[in-house]
């Protein structure tokens, strides 16, 4: 690896989003504090409780877990499409820096913007239900798997992307309506059949249960499995981004 090469290209990218704060950090929060507070409070008022936790309580790990999928996806997707569309990608393919780098450096940036939107999100709703955390490790190696594999995502979906309608595709059609539909607002169990066991054949319903599980203590599935799962997709959207990176698939004309 070249050490002098990592560290500008991380802090090139870490200062693209922290120069925009109002849109990478604030526009996020605000949004996900609106959900929480229209679900949080309206359905509140029906839905007492899950799983002996107080609904206002049980929705936040799904809602950390929303705001640090889609700032861990944007960081990189953005960065990459817009090096490709301007051609400054060729700068970054002469330059002496191993693919290691590269990755390392994209990944690192999205990370500590899914961490700082994802602690913000925690803060604002602190105020509402308190700041409690059951188990902090787990809370933080959660993070951690996910806005890693939501950023390899990001970073892979950039590359194969040719417009924009492309890079829109996956986190529409895709991305979205997983995380939806992955126990964010409910649990797993209240579904009917055959709903319940489709929902468990989705991946994000897994990693929003570790969440639950970090940060309240219980959870609809082991967050033993949860784990494996979060380390299998990170690991394979990795996999993948540094096979793109190292092939120069869709980079070199």
């Amino acid at each position: 690896m070249n050490p002098i090469g990592f560290r500008t290209l991380l802090s090139k990218e870490t200062r693209r989003f922290l120069k925009v704060p109002g849109q990478t950090l604030a526009q996020p929060v605000v949004t996900t504090t609106l959900y929480f507070l229209v679900f949080g409070y309206a359905l509140g008022g029906r839905v007492r409780e899950i799983d002996g936790v107080s609904y206002i309580r049980f929705i936040l790990p799904g809602l950390v877990l929303l705001t640090v999928t889609q700032n861990a996806f944007l960081n990189t997707s953005s960065s990459m499409f817009i090096a490709k569309l301007q051609g400054t990608i060729v700068d970054l393919l002469i330059a002496p820096l191993a693919v290691a780098d590269v990755m390392a450096a994209f990944l690192g940036a999205a990370v500590l913007r899914g961490f700082m939107t994802g602690a913000l999100v925690w803060i604002i709703a602190g105020f509402f239900n308190g700041f409690d955390v059951a188990h902090p490790a787990w809370v933080l190696l959660y993070t951690l798997l996910i806005t890693v594999a939501f950023a390899a995502i990001g970073l892979a979906v950039a590359i194969w992307s040719d417009k924009f309608e492309q890079l829109n595709v996956v986190p529409t059609f895709v991305l979205t309506p997983l995380t939806f539909l992955g126990g964010i607002f409910y649990s797993a169990r209240m579904l009917p059949r055959p709903w319940d066991t489709v929902t468990r054949c989705n991946p994000i319903l897994y990693m929003v249960e570790g969440l639950r599980f970090g940060f309240l203590g219980t959870s609809g599935s082991s967050p033993w499995l949860g784990l494996v799962i979060s380390l299998t997709v990170a690991g394979a959207a990795t996999g993948l981004s540094v096979w793109m990176l190292a092939t120069g698939y869709k980079l070199r004309s």
